[in-house]
């Protein structure tokens, strides 16, 4: 095509500068700045279809309607979700305080007692005040004049009956001339003779008969003493029985003045009933314990057994588990390290003649039973990296009750003195917070999780950029500022920050939700007006925020220019090559993006193997790279081989990449190398191409445009505008353009281009200057001279002399 024509081609498919970026109209505003604006309460920001699932799901109270909040960090996922659960929570009500008591049939399994919020403590003082009357009570009553009287009374009344027994028995050995006396060591028998006790020279003077008799007589006294004895045995301890009897009926009545408040204060409450009644019980029989210091020896034993007093009185403390008093609804609880203890509370041990040992007094509540009658929001990332605890959290919300267990028992790591707490009921809604990769993993290998977790709360990324969410985006920019105490922001800085948000997700007409970014820019060009001594932010301290946060990020992009400014990655910029172009790839490292040209080169010649994809061949292509190469077979086995098959081998590479190769968007690049390869027409160095393909030519989208186009502006700027350089991008993604400033101003100025396709045809006439032909004629042919016949006349010749028969070689031999 001549000069004029190809000018008309360009003209044609040329992205005009109003389209190359969207600017916000600042004067769409009408204030000056932020400070001239009121203060505005906060709320969400393009997430409508969040909210209705937000308020969904915390307004269902059935079962299983717990909530999963997914999308990506930086869009307010977790501020709009405690600011939500906190609205939602206001309007509950309050829920039950539990309190843990000492078991007294079973001192292991420690009973739970509800009660209205606030109850708890109060009653956990009762009965604190309960034990310390009960010991002045008990002291007072075992010490009185009148106690120590009846005591006296049934002492002297067992005394009188031994006395009454060793009377007897002294009688009786009278009877049998045997005198008893009754020593500190014990009982002495002495035989009488004439009334008086007979001494040793007397009896060993006696004859053997009267020596008998003597001794059976003494047998018979002893056996009477044993008898005695075990007589007196009997009625001391008729006489322990009846004085533990009399104290403790005596206590009795002394601590049944206290218990009875408590009895009708808590009428309506049987498990307070019951513990009051096993409390004054055990109390009651235990009365030795609040006997003071003059301890008996039974009272010593007890210590040794059971400890000391203090630690014994334990058993008569309430353990406040859980205390709403301070909170105005229901509660809103949100866990940073979910793991077991945190979340399902813990048994504390304590050291104990070698031992570990624990008791009611030291269990301790964890998020589930604190957040109990509310919510408790978890970010589901950090909660599965505890490998029991998602497990248990589940069986939790099943079985609608939380037991508090020892995470270590089971596998035996500490020797402990268990207690196996009554568990709990159940009854919050728990928000799990997560990106979409775990929310897709769970419903995929997890059969339970969409049971409990019923509602799905979803963060898109992008936002229309309409009136609406544009004033809400002035609203953020507002509280923000003053929440932070930075300069108030005029404008033109917001239009600017508007901008960049479009940017962000490379759409003009959307906006980015990802307001973590956008803070970020909002602080430092706060940092950068300061800088200048300004009062108020503009929109060039917002360009010179943008300026140097990419700075501080952009040594690797730096790195790959120099590398192909000095040569050492080849990239022609310039000139006509047949079977090379400039492809455009995006990498990228944490923090910075970038695009960069890459060279593609293609070679075709006569034989069967067909595309040959280096990449492929050495393993570094991916699977979607691949793919796009077999689309290219198909869109030229479709274009030249419908009625006979095509005897081509080619060979295709991205040059100087030695790192995986992936993605599509080089598909239609590919094609035109090919192209021109086959045809044998050169394409100009100085467009670069981006775009993917279908087998039909037409040319699809790709992501990253605005970085892959500034990249290839850069290496051009670097080495020198020819006027004639550019990009070829997919049609569609004109929408997605937002490019830099200096970029927009080259293009306005005529010295770069970005050129606009929706069908390799257009592109391969701009890249070569030669028609492209594609659409045959009524026999069947292209039009001559342009690519497409070239490209079939090329296919022609291939299979001539793919299908050429061998010449026979004559037999030169004479005869």
């Amino acid at each position: 095509m001549n000069r004029e024509d190809y000018e008309a081609v360009l003209a044609l498919h040329r992205v005009p500068v109003s389209k190359l970026q969207s600017k916000f109209d600042p004067n769409k505003f009408q204030f000056e700045t932020t400070a001239d604006l009121e203060k505005m309460p906060n709320e969400m920001i393009g997430q409508k279809r969040a909210e209705k699932a937000m308020e969904f799901g915390l307004a269902v109270e059935q079962s299983g309607y717990n909530v999963f909040v997914v999308g990506p960090a930086g869009t307010g996922r977790m501020t709009y979700t405690q600011d939500s659960v906190t609205k939602m929570a206001k309007q509950r009500p309050i829920p039950d305080d539990w309190c843990y008591v000492y078991n007294f049939e079973n001192p292991d399994k420690p009973v739970v007692i509800p009660f209205p919020a606030g109850q708890g403590q109060k009653f956990q003082r009762e009965i604190e005040i309960l034990l310390i009357d009960i010991e002045r009570q008990i002291r007072s009553a075992l010490t009185s004049e009148v106690f120590e009287k009846e005591k006296r009374k049934i002492l002297d009344g067992f005394r009188e009956k031994i006395e009454a027994l060793w009377e007897e028995t002294e009688a009786f050995a009278l009877e049998n001339q045997i005198k008893i006396e009754r020593t500190p060591t014990g009982i002495e028998t002495f035989p009488l003779l004439f009334g008086r006790p007979m001494d040793i020279k007397e009896f060993e003077r006696l004859s053997d008969s009267n020596k008998k008799i003597i001794k059976e007589r003494e047998n018979i006294v002893e056996n009477k003493i044993d008898e005695t004895f075990y007589q007196i045995f009997k009625i001391e301890e008729q006489l322990r029985k009846s004085v533990n009897k009399f104290i403790m009926e005596t206590v009795a009545h002394s601590i049944e003045g206290l218990f009875q408040p408590l009895r009708e204060t808590y009428k309506d409450h049987p498990k307070v009933l019951d513990y009051l009644e096993a409390y004054f019980h055990d109390v009651v029989t235990h009365y030795s314990v609040f006997m003071g210091n003059n301890q008996n020896e039974q009272q010593n034993i007890l210590n040794t057994l059971l400890g000391s007093k203090e630690q014994y009185l334990h058993r008569y403390t309430v353990n406040l588990f859980v205390n709403n008093r301070h909170l105005t609804g229901a509660p809103v609880i949100y866990e940073p390290n979910p793991n077991y203890h945190n979340l399902f509370g813990k048994v504390e041990y304590h050291g104990s003649l070698g031992s570990w040992v624990t008791d009611f007094t030291l269990i301790k509540p964890g998020a589930l039973h604190l957040a109990n009658g509310g919510y408790l929001i978890l970010q589901a990332t950090e909660l599965l990296q505890h490998p029991n605890t998602w497990a248990r959290l589940k069986r939790a919300l099943q079985t609608g009750c939380i037991q508090v267990e020892s995470a270590f028992e089971e596998h035996g790591v500490l020797p402990t003195t268990g207690i196996k707490p009554q568990p709990i009921p159940l009854n919050l809604k728990v928000i799990l917070i997560g990106p979409y990769y775990l929310y897709d993993l769970l419903s995929i290998y997890d059969e339970e999780f969409h049971k409990l977790f019923k509602v799905k709360v979803e963060f898109v990324t992008v936002m229309d950029k309409d009136e609406e969410n544009s004033q809400k985006m002035v609203r953020f920019v507002k509280n923000f500022v003053e929440q932070e105490g930075l300069l108030p922001f005029h404008r033109r800085a917001i239009a600017r920050v508007i901008d960049y948000s479009s940017r962000l997700v490379a759409e003009q007409t959307k906006l980015s939700t990802d307001f973590h970014e956008i803070t970020k820019v909002l602080v430092e060009a706060s940092y950068w007006a300061q800088k200048d001594g300004e009062s108020i932010v503009d929109d060039n301290h917002v360009e010179k925020a943008l300026v140097e946060k990419a700075l501080r990020s952009n040594h690797v992009s730096e790195q790959y220019r120099e590398m192909i400014q000095n040569g050492t990655i080849m990239v022609e910029t310039d000139g006509y090559r047949i079977g090379q172009i400039n492809g455009l790839a995006v990498l990228g490292t944490r923090d910075s993006v970038f695009g960069i040209p890459t060279k593609i080169t293609a070679q075709t010649y006569v034989g069967k193997s067909g595309i040959i994809n280096i990449e492929r061949e050495t393993a570094l292509s991916g699977q979607i790279h691949n793919k796009g190469m077999m689309i290219l077979t198909g869109f030229l086995s479709g274009e030249f081989a419908k009625n006979r098959p095509i005897p081509l081998s080619a060979s295709i590479t991205f040059e100087q990449t030695y790192s995986l190769v992936d993605g599509d968007s080089a598909s239609s690049t590919e094609l035109y190398v090919l192209l021109s390869s086959l045809a044998e027409v050169p394409i100009y160095q100085g467009i670069a191409v981006t775009g993917s393909v279908n087998q039909w030519g037409e040319i699809q989208p790709i992501g990253g445009v605005n970085e892959k186009i500034e990249g290839f502006f850069h290496i051009c700027k670097e080495r020198g505008f020819t006027g004639k350089q550019g990009v070829i991008i997919p049609k569609q993604n004109v929408k997605n353009l937002m490019l830099a400033d200096e970029v927009v101003q080259a293009c306005s100025e005529g010295l770069f281009h970005i050129w606009a396709v929706s069908h390799i045809a257009e592109g391969i006439e701009i890249l070569t200057g030669v028609r492209a032909g594609n659409i045959r004629d009524e026999k069947g042919q292209y039009p001559p001279g342009t690519i497409f016949a070239k490209v079939e006349e090329r296919f022609v010749k291939m299979y001539e002399m793919f299908n050429k028969p061998s010449e026979n070689v004559k037999n030169t031999e004479s005869n």
